[in-house]
């Protein structure tokens, strides 16, 4: 099923603001480390057991078009997003130059957070520039960290960040990783309500990455 943000926000604005769906627009630098261009995956160690594979998102028949697939963990809920430009909620639904085109529920499966899929529209923008881009879009990420690897076929980059939550005043560990489409770069992003839901989610995170594949 697909809504719109308008549609989306009023029913789960509140999730939304605790899984770190920040706006767009005063983005900084966000504590880039210019060195962080390693080989290995900041989410890597921190995974447990890899979660039961349920459907196959982002291709002919699935809940949101994408320029991707991957697997979703089993129970995990996806949902297309449609930004409305100008609406009083589009911006929750861009970060940086990324705008927001699906969203992964994990509640069903027992965490509260969500696998959230963004995509721009540049095809020639580079896996590390879109990520850089799109941590500074949220201006209460720092202490970014950079690593290239690969998402399952594809060159890749991934971060792994810390988001300061105002409303629970702590701070919480995200991670996002990008690819380059023809259709533009894609950048799936996990975040949660905070750092130890976010690590529980981690496994399907990771299954996300293995199993990307261009669509």
């Amino acid at each position: 099923m697909r809504v719109t943000l308008r549609a989306l926000i009023p029913a789960v604005a509140a999730a939304l603001a605790l899984a770190g769906c920040s706006s767009s627009g005063g983005g900084t630098d966000a504590g880039v480390d210019p060195g962080g261009t390693g080989t290995g995956s900041p989410a890597a160690a921190a995974t447990g057991v890899a979660p039961e594979k349920g459907v196959t998102l982002g291709g002919k028949g699935s809940a949101c078009a994408l320029p991707v697939t991957f697997g979703l963990a089993a129970d995990w809920k996806p949902q297309a997003v449609e930004v409305e430009p100008g609406s009083a909620f589009a911006e929750l639904g861009q970060q940086g130059s990324a705008t927001m085109v699906c969203e992964i529920d994990a509640k069903p499966a027992g965490n509260i957070g969500y696998l959230r899929v963004w995509q721009g529209k540049r095809s020639g923008t580079t896996p590390r520039a879109a990520l850089e881009d799109f941590v500074a879009g949220d201006p209460n990420a720092s202490k970014a960290a950079y690593a290239e690897m690969r998402a399952g076929s594809l060159a890749a980059v991934e971060v792994e960040y810390t988001v300061n939550v105002e409303l629970l005043d702590e701070r919480k560990t995200e991670h996002a990783f990008a690819v380059s489409t023809p259709a533009g770069p894609v950048v799936v992003h996990l975040g949660g309500l905070d750092s130890q839901e976010h690590e529980e989610m981690l496994p399907a995170y990771e299954l996300a990455k293995r199993t990307l594949e261009l669509g």
